[in-house]
């Protein structure tokens, strides 16, 4: 966990959805809307959410995304669930302001609405918890939805018509950039001072579950690495590491972010620069990539379409070199007196390429 820093947590879209769903259910069983419901995050804090009454059975509740500059903060998000007389599935339905799929590559089928797995799963939890196995169909809403998508990335990564639900944690960290960055400092300070053999820079909270899991699937001891959670500041906490006198670090995580790193983009956050598809395409055309091939990756809107493509021409091994181009401009950004490996994964963690020294770092 990073340590606090004094700014007001949120809840994710995610988070309301699942404590509208509640409330909806709650209201269509004893005839009585809640007034507040309590629902348990995957982070482990619970949190009491006041719920809106709305044209029975939804209900809906106001995301509050705490210090984070969000752009749903403020919203309310409302869930309208349908219960079924039979056994069945939990299916999901977009209303209004929610987007849909467009394009593969996503978290989420074409053609399904653009809620995550995991507000799915909380969703899903809650429903079962109050009702047991019948089924249900959910239909999710943000008013004024689309309007707000365009100021997101969603449409340019095949997600159309509105917002995402989204949230893995189901808690809002606050990202303001001075904050955040002092609390990542201190953060990596804490892990130095343990003098492990070497830190492991992962992104987030996922990321690290991911690591950790290969790690451990390569016999890897994990009692000699720290982990530490760097957001989108790498090349601001490989400058930290070099202050500490840090030597060996081990990034890792999802390529959809760090392939952004053989390009010399220290900050993976999309508002500062893209650079993925012009990354894959230089490595392919190295690899031999026929026009046609790099034609077809540049018109990729996710790297994990990307990553089908990439299969599909026979060219999986570029990962490889574009994760040794990775470790070397981070090593570059240590001065040059650091050892940095890169260990590139896909969306279910699975790996996809590593720069050539990662087992001399992780031994």
């Amino acid at each position: 966990m990073i340590p606090s820093n004094n700014l007001r947590e949120g809840i994710t879209t995610g988070t309301c959805a699942a404590a509208a769903a509640q409330a909806s259910v709650r209201w269509q069983i004893s005839g009585q809307c809640p007034e507040n419901v309590r629902v348990d995050t995957p982070s482990g804090k619970t949190v009491c959410l006041a719920v809106i009454q709305e044209e029975f059975p939804a209900c809906g509740v106001i995301k509050d995304a705490g210090d984070d500059p969000d752009v749903t903060d403020g919203c309310e998000v409302i869930v309208r669930v349908t219960l079924f007389d039979e056994k069945g599935d939990i299916c999901f339905k977009a209303g209004e302001g929610i987007g849909k799929v467009t394009r593969p590559g996503l978290k989420v089928p074409v053609g399904e609405a653009a809620i995550n797995p995991v507000p799915r799963q909380m969703i899903e939890k809650e429903i079962r918890y109050c009702v047991g196995d019948v089924g249900a169909e959910v239909e999710i809403s943000i008013p004024g939805g689309e309007r707000l998508a365009a100021k997101t990335f969603n449409p340019r990564i095949g997600i159309e018509g509105g917002l995402s639900i989204l949230g893995t944690s189901g808690i809002v960290r606050p990202m303001s950039e001075s904050a955040v960055v002092k609390s990542l400092k201190t953060y990596l300070s804490v892990a130095a001072a343990a003098k492990p053999e070497y830190i492991c820079f992962v992104l987030g909270e996922t990321g690290e579950r991911r690591m950790r899991e290969w790690l451990t699937a390569q016999k890897k001891t994990l009692a000699r690495v720290e982990f530490v959670q760097i957001s989108n500041y790498v090349g601001l906490m490989l400058d930290e590491a070099v202050r500490l006198n840090v030597k060996k670090i081990l990034i890792g995580g999802f390529a959809g972010k760090l392939v952004k790193l053989a390009a010399d983009i220290m900050n993976t956050h999309s508002h500062v620069a893209d650079g993925r598809m012009e990354t894959i395409c230089t490595f392919a055309a190295l690899a031999g990539a026929e026009r046609a091939m790099i034609e077809g990756l540049y018109a990729c809107r996710t790297v994990t379409e990307a990553e089908q493509l990439l299969k599909n021409y026979g060219l999986e091994q570029i990962w490889n070199p574009i994760s040794d181009r990775a470790a070397e401009k981070c090593r570059l950004r240590m001065g040059g007196d650091g050892d940095v490996a890169v260990v590139l994964l896909d969306e279910s963690g699975r790996l996809l390429g590593k720069s050539r020294n990662t087992e001399a770092i992780t031994g």
